[in-house]
């Protein structure tokens, strides 16, 4: 994990999302991920970029993610994600997930993706997808969104080097 704005180098692709990252999580296609074709189905790029969500938030807030099953009242939930696929990513391959936060609402914030892979056997470094998440801190007791609080935005916006309330 890095968390020097920065962005991985590969060739320029009009569809690829522009600016730097502060945060890189790095993923291996394993067979498991892989489907019929040959590529990493799909649905896995879901648990690449749920797992470079993890990370970031535990990272940048210095709080864990919290699991209710073990107690915990408050936790981030996923309200929606957008997967833009730009390239297939095969077995063996190394990809990167860089994420950075864009925009901070009262209850929820969006997270951007740009997943890369190194240069392999398989082919030259290249972009292979780009994704969006909406994350709404949750109060399970409740059952309803919960504001978040001001000491993780300040983290978060720190962390950005900018303002990301809406």
């Amino acid at each position: 994990m890095s968390d020097t704005p920065s962005r991985i180098d590969v060739p320029a692709d009009s569809r690829d999302l522009p600016g730097v990252f502060s945060h890189r999580f790095v993923v291996d296609v394993r067979f498991g991920d892989t489907d019929a074709m040959g590529h990493a189905n799909n649905s896995r790029f879901l648990t690449y970029c749920e797992s470079a969500r993890i990370s970031y938030w535990e990272h940048v807030t210095g709080h864990s993610f919290a699991l209710v099953t073990h107690g915990a009242r408050e936790s981030l939930i996923l309200a929606d994600i957008r997967v833009t696929f730009r390239s297939p990513a095969m077995f063996g391959e190394v990809l990167t997930v860089e994420s950075r936060a864009t925009r901070v609402g009262r209850t929820s914030f969006i997270l951007e993706h740009r997943l890369t892979a190194s240069a392999s056997a398989h082919g030259e470094a290249r972009l292979v997808a780009t994704a969006e998440d909406v994350l709404v801190l949750y109060d399970y007791a409740t059952e309803r969104p919960q504001a978040i609080p001001d000491d993780v935005i300040a983290r978060l916006e720190a962390f950005e080097g900018r303002s990301l309330r809406a």
